[in-house]
């Protein structure tokens, strides 16, 4: 009987090598700076929100209602534009709506569907928090490049962008 044993905890589960292209060192380290980002401006960006009683979802809404026309959008073409659930965006919708800020309202010819209507409050609000999100934002990111980093930014994170749009079939 074999008594040696393998510790698999550090090692993925084996598999032909042409099944698994497993990240290099300096692509794992690009992936994990990538998440950690993310996760840390989200963080940083929803902390700053808080004394405004705006979670950075409902700051996201509030942007995408005020540049719709008429300041109102579907409810599901909001969901898609804010890359949520139906049932998540209503339950937000929900509370913005208790806060004053959103207001839904009844499609013309379809019984079942519903806008979203940002609100005069909810306009008033936007305008109020906006300024301090964009120096938030310029802090914790824009600043922290120089031009041409920007320029080298979006131009290798524009084509994910349109990769994973297409994976939706959003344009």
């Amino acid at each position: 009987m074999d008594t040696h044993t393998i510790d698999t905890a550090d090692t993925p589960p084996p598999q032909p090598e042409e099944q698994t292209p497993w990240l290099t060192a300096r692509e794992q380290r690009m992936w994990r700076a990538h998440l950690e980002v993310a996760k840390l401006l989200d963080y940083q960006l929803s902390r700053e929100l808080q004394p405004h009683n705006l979670a950075i979802n409902d700051y996201e809404i509030l942007v995408v209602l005020s540049e719709a026309p008429d300041r109102r959008m579907r409810m599901t073409d909001l969901a898609t534009a804010t890359l949520q659930s139906k049932s998540r965006l209503s339950h937000q919708i929900t509370r913005m709506e208790t806060a004053g800020l959103v207001l839904r309202q009844e499609c013309p010819g379809d019984r079942r569907g519903l806008y979203a209507h940002l609100t005069e409050h909810g306009w008033e609000t936007m305008q109020q928090v906006a300024p301090d999100h964009v120096r938030s934002v310029r802090a914790h990111f824009i600043d922290r490049f120089t031009p041409e980093q920007l320029d080298a930014m979006y131009e290798a994170l524009a084509p994910i962008a349109d990769h994973l749009r297409g994976l939706r079939g959003k344009p």
